[in-house]
């Protein structure tokens, strides 16, 4: 169970927390906001978590979020949902990975505003080539690259409070009203949602759990629980180190931390060090977001050639480069706030449809874990979730429109090139 919980902790913390924090203490104002707003995301997390359990727990099939739409709502909102992984979700965080490497590459070599673009782009282009070329990268490399991300953090959580390096007057006041509640709670909220997405994913080691009906909750909770601490004390000790105001770049905030720790190269080794953990994480995510192609192309839902392997290399190309394209063209029609806006919404969206499915299989009969307090957890979730939609929405109303245009067009495409080729399907609600 203790080696499950490491391995959603490992997960989970991706680039979020490295990007996010000073963002999100600006739009609240106050820490106790702050706080409270890292400990109801993290409370939303572990219901949608423990929802999520019980459909990985009834479909331990490839696919994931793909084959529990498709379980719960027919093969029409599966395909809706890898159109839109194919061209939103992996493309905008693709291009979330490529501006958060280049914002951490600029504190190190003062890159102009293009600069950090083509650092970007360039960052995305060599990951995805490589990827496609196949160059193993060998389990201990990642395992490293997670020790080295958590490590940091941990690192400067311990030393940062105990150097007295700091200033306690950067946490005052403690509690304060924000001029613009609405606003503040969007910004809050949409950065950390951010901070735990990737959550969904954690579910695929239910089936290696021992006495998973008894361990899995246990293990949600504890890898949750143990995100919530490390994600505030983490936010708290970046307040404590450096002062929110004198924040130009939020995306580089873990560098300044650094630099306040241990001087101008405290700064660049903490830059560098963040550098490394995104290039990491772009690489395992190129390395497995193919997968649910390959999923709806045995559905007969997807067209093949997309989940096809390059004959030399043996990688699913055509996949990756779409990918690689259409996340340099996030890259270079905006910035963090833009690309986000443009994936957000739609994502949080099928992952509550998705934990919104278990309404409709939980009454079947199984013999594996079911979701506690059942349907408490669900409805938290999803009350939850229309909140942090409305914010996302509400904040970047443009990107979040062309996002749900894009995911939209895949009904038709779905009608006319692939439901006539398997009839009517009797589940189909889309």
């Amino acid at each position: 169970m203790w080696t499950a919980v490491a391995v959603i902790i490992g997960q989970v913390i991706g680039v979020g927390i490295f990007l996010v924090p000073a963002g999100m203490a600006k739009s609240v104002g106050s820490p106790a906001w702050l706080f409270g707003i890292w400990a109801l995301v993290g409370l939303m997390t572990l219901c949608g978590a423990l929802c999520y359990a019980e459909l990985a727990s009834r479909f331990p099939e490839a696919g994931g979020s793909y084959v529990y739409l498709r379980e719960a709502y027919g093969k029409g909102a599966a395909f809706v949902y890898g159109w839109m992984v194919l061209l939103v979700l992996d493309p905008g965080l693709t291009a979330i990975f490529g501006v958060g490497f280049a914002s951490y590459a600029s504190f190190i070599f003062e890159l102009s505003p293009t600069e950090q673009t083509i650092v970007a782009i360039t960052t995305v282009l060599s990951i995805g080539l490589i990827t496609i070329i196949g160059t193993s990268v060998g389990a201990g490399f990642l395992k490293a690259l997670t020790f080295i991300k958590v490590g940091t953090l941990l690192f400067i959580v311990l030393f940062g409070f105990g150097s007295g390096r700091g200033d306690w007057a950067n946490l005052t006041p403690f509690f304060s009203t924000p001029p613009d509640v609405f606003g503040a709670l969007a910004g809050g909220f949409v950065g950390a949602f951010f901070a735990f997405a990737g959550w969904w994913e954690v579910t695929r080691i239910s089936g290696e759990i021992k006495d998973p009906q008894r361990n899995v909750p246990r293990t949600l909770i504890l890898g949750i629980l143990g995100l919530s601490i490390i994600y505030i004390s983490t936010s708290a000790v970046f307040a404590y180190l450096v002062p929110t105001a004198s924040v130009a770049n939020d995306e580089a905030f873990a560098a300044l931390a650094g630099q306040a720790l241990f001087g101008e190269v405290g700064g660049l080794v903490f830059a560098a060090v963040v550098c490394v953990s995104v290039v990491g994480t772009l690489f395992g995510y190129l390395l497995v977001s193919p997968r649910v192609y390959y999923a709806m192309a045995n559905d007969g839902l997807f067209f093949r050639r997309v989940g096809e392997l390059h004959p030399r290399f043996g990688t699913p190309y055509l996949a990756i480069l779409i990918q690689m394209a259409l996340a340099s063209i996030l890259i270079v029609s905006g910035g963090f706030n833009e690309i986000l806006g443009y994936f957000f919404f739609v994502v949080i969206l099928a992952i509550g449809f998705v934990v919104a499915g278990l309404f409709r299989v939980h009454r079947l009969p199984t013999e594996g874990y079911r979701t506690p307090l059942f349907p408490l957890p669900l409805i938290a979730y999803l009350a939850l979730t229309a909140v942090v939609l409305l914010f996302v929405g509400m904040r970047n109303p443009l990107q979040t429109a062309i996002g749900l245009v894009v995911v939209s067009l895949g009904i038709p495409v779905y009608h006319f090139i692939f439901k006539g080729k398997h009839g009517l399907d009797k589940n189909d609600k889309i």
